[in-house]
């Protein structure tokens, strides 16, 4: 539970990179999200190389944070391993909230930058990372120990709660 309220999207990043091992756990988290059908469809692709980070930061603001991070992943999807058509992006919003969780539990900090749905970011990402014609890019998870502090709030509103019928 510390973890979920403690999670806030950070976008600036110290200059210390994270190691290997860190990055494990985010993705071995990740993989740990349900899938539709039990699918497991995603795939990770991790981005390390600094000149290759400021292409996508330049190219895309919104994947701005991932020029200063240390490290980014990518999540896709292989559509040719869905089980259940069309949940793709379903089950990578589910690995999605998993790294940044994990993320969080390990000091890290991280921002959810969306690939999809925006068809011409993923037709760049896809072109850019030479991913194969079925994979599917979803997010892209800048990853660094934070330069900035950003308070948890409560985001609590019970009047958003409707018990049996609106």
């Amino acid at each position: 539970m510390e973890a979920i309220f403690k999670r806030r999207s950070v976008r600036k990043f110290q200059d210390k990179p994270i190691s290997e091992e860190q990055i494990k756990q985010i993705v071995k988290a990740a993989m740990a999200a349900p899938s539709a059908g039990g699918a497991r469809h995603w795939h990770f692709v991790v981005l390390k190389d600094k000149n290759l980070k400021a292409t996508i930061a330049k190219r895309y603001p919104n994947i701005a944070p991932l020029a200063t991070a240390p490290a980014g992943i990518l999540i896709c999807a292989d559509t040719k391993l869905e089980v259940y058509p069309g949940f793709w992006p379903l089950d990578c919003a589910a690995a999605t909230q998993n790294a940044l969780l994990a993320a969080t539990e390990l000091g890290l900090g991280s921002v959810w930058c969306a690939v999809y749905p925006d068809q011409q970011k993923m037709n760049g990402i896809k072109d850019l990372l030479g991913l194969p014609e079925s994979v599917q890019p979803f997010s892209i998870i800048p990853l660094g120990y934070p330069a900035e502090h950003v308070e948890p709030e409560d985001r609590f509103d019970p009047e958003r709660i409707h018990y049996d019928k609106w």
